[in-house]
């Protein structure tokens, strides 16, 4: 089986990328935007006719946290919708019958708790991330009408917060735990106060980029025809993150700026779905994936994406 893996130098592809070793019958074709510029249709479909794949796992994006949500919404937008709209396209143009697109649990409604598969459309997404929301509603959507007019397996995966080795860890547009562990490197280094941007009340659902990455080989293989919701059952605070972080710092000098936005407070996700599908998965534990990817950026801070 011939893979193409948008994204593929990402965090998510680098995942599926340290385990591919355990799929020999796969073989994974990476693409990053040095081989590809995906907002280019001609560009995207020369590479799918040279590889001709047999399935798509498309991760790639314009992404970023909630405060590049909030001051780039035209680039998240058209960005994400161009590359959506190639891939899928391509991807059908080439004989492509299997594809996986990434969303995000950012797209469901605000204020609907919690959140499941089925009210993805049920109301608009928070303000804050408005564009990248619905651009990548727009791409389940693109799926779902291929996979219903020409009987093939166009389907999403919605992870929770993502994290872990090979992240963005840019100190404004990164996601909140690469973020937080630049920051507290950073304090640890200048004997500055970590500074937690918000009240740190707000609870999320955090997933290692491995785990994703398992779960994703494994609805391939066993050609799942759903959306599904990727997420461990368990909620933490933003100040339990970031207290996590610093005790791997060894370091305790935390303050928080409630002048910053904590943006939604709650998003809440139903993983039923998964758990019914895939009874013996196992999640890695929060401090130990935290505490390898501190180790991870510590060990790699000159090359790291910041």
């Amino acid at each position: 089986m011939k893979i193409i893996v948008t994204g593929g130098t990402g965090l998510v592809g680098s995942g599926i990328k340290s385990i591919q070793e355990n799929y020999p019958e796969m073989t994974f074709f990476y693409l990053n935007s040095k081989d590809c510029d995906l907002k280019n249709y001609q560009d995207t479909l020369e590479v799918f006719k040279k590889i001709r794949p047999d399935t798509v796992i498309h991760l790639a994006a314009n992404v970023g946290g909630l405060y590049k949500n909030m001051t780039q919404r035209v680039e998240m937008f058209e960005e994400n919708i161009l590359m959506n709209l190639n891939v899928i396209k391509a991807s059908y143009q080439v004989g492509v019958k299997n594809l996986l697109a990434c969303l995000s649990t950012c797209v469901f409604p605000d204020g609907i708790v919690p959140l499941n598969e089925n009210i993805l459309n049920d109301g608009a997404p928070h303000p804050s991330n408005e564009g990248y929301a619905y651009a990548k509603r727009m791409l389940e959507l693109h799926c779902r009408l291929y996979t219903q007019q020409y009987d093939i397996n166009y389907r999403c995966i919605i992870p929770t917060n993502i994290y872990g080795n090979n992240d963005n860890y840019n100190l404004e547009d990164s996601h909140v735990i690469p973020g937080l562990i630049h920051r507290c490197y950073l304090a640890k280094q200048q004997g500055l106060p970590f500074v937690i941007r918000g009240t740190g009340k707000p609870i999320r659902q955090f997933i290692y980029n491995i785990d994703l990455a398992k779960i994703i080989i494994d609805m391939i293989q066993y050609n799942i025809k759903t959306n599904i919701i990727a997420s461990p059952s368990q909620e933490h605070s933003i100040e339990y993150i970031a207290r996590l972080i610093a005790k791997k710092f060894e370091y305790n000098n935390i303050m928080f700026d409630d002048t910053f936005s904590d943006g939604q407070y709650s998003k809440t996700a139903d993983n039923s779905k998964l758990i019914n599908i895939f009874q013996n998965f196992e999640f890695t534990d929060l401090e130990t994936g935290i505490s390898r990817t501190v180790d991870y950026f510590i060990e790699n801070y000159t090359t790291v994406k910041r």
